[in-house]
């Protein structure tokens, strides 16, 4: 629910049905710190922000790569205490981006109660526009969906933006990462794969190209994240200056 302006607070079963998780999942990670205390509101009834959303997704993300629970708190303790939902989220892209693409199968019920929400028609067909899900074949009752953009798919359902701008920004967005990601393939290539051909019988060197090899895909990606972030900082910046 709304209160004016402010973010939207949430119940603790508002939470959890937004997160995919049950109560007693929220409840257990606050007791081993692993998420902040709520905002205590009249009545002593707690409540939860987007923060808190955001970091049951990453906490959701990182058990999700196999981490222990012990892991994970030591991952949340080097993170700033400031950080905000979008800067959580830009952390689980980062973790979810080297995890290997599995599309789950699920039905309408698991599909609703996974993001949240009720999903009508048209949601469905955003989602589906967004390449979130594809739709049960004629007669079928499961959804194929990907559960890496589940989560952002649902958000994007209440960004006040028309949908054929976000359709037309995924557009955007997956030529030019395309365009990046084929210049660094062929950079790779021709810089670093081509020389280490040449050198196969140097068992050091084999070792250090497969120790590249497993790192290059994350590092790619934060670096990446990071240029992006920064430079669509400052168009934005510059944009609105101007104006």
């Amino acid at each position: 629910m709304a209160t004016g302006t402010e973010e939207p607070t949430l119940t603790v079963d508002e939470l959890a049905a937004r997160a995919g998780v049950t109560v007693r999942t929220v409840r257990f990670y606050s007791t081993r710190g692993l998420l902040p205390p709520p905002v205590i509101g009249p009545r002593r009834v707690g409540h939860y922000g987007r923060d808190h959303l955001a970091r049951l997704a990453l906490i959701e993300e990182l058990q999700h790569q196999g981490m222990t629970l012990a892991a994970i708190e030591r991952y949340l303790e080097q993170l700033p205490p400031d950080l905000s939902a979008r800067d959580l989220a830009i952390h689980r892209a980062l973790v979810a981006s080297w995890a290997p693409d599995k599309p789950e199968d699920m039905t309408r019920a698991e599909l609703e109660r996974r993001a949240g929400r009720a999903l009508s028609e048209p949601d469905l067909d955003l989602l589906t526009a967004m390449a979130v899900l594809e739709r049960p074949e004629a007669g079928g009752d499961g959804y194929r969906v990907d559960p890496g953009l589940l989560r952002l798919g649902v958000e994007l359902l209440d960004v006040p933006i028309a949908h054929e701008t976000i359709l037309a920004a995924r557009t955007v967005l997956l030529e030019h990462t395309r365009s990046a990601a084929q210049e660094l393939t062929r950079l790779f290539r021709d810089e670093v794969w081509s020389p280490y051909r040449e050198r196969e019988s140097d068992p050091e060197h084999v070792a250090a190209m497969k120790s590249l090899s497993a790192h290059m895909q994350p590092m790619v990606v934060q670096a990446l994240v990071t240029a992006f972030r920064r430079s669509l900082k400052e168009e934005l910046r510059a944009a609105f200056t101007a104006r």
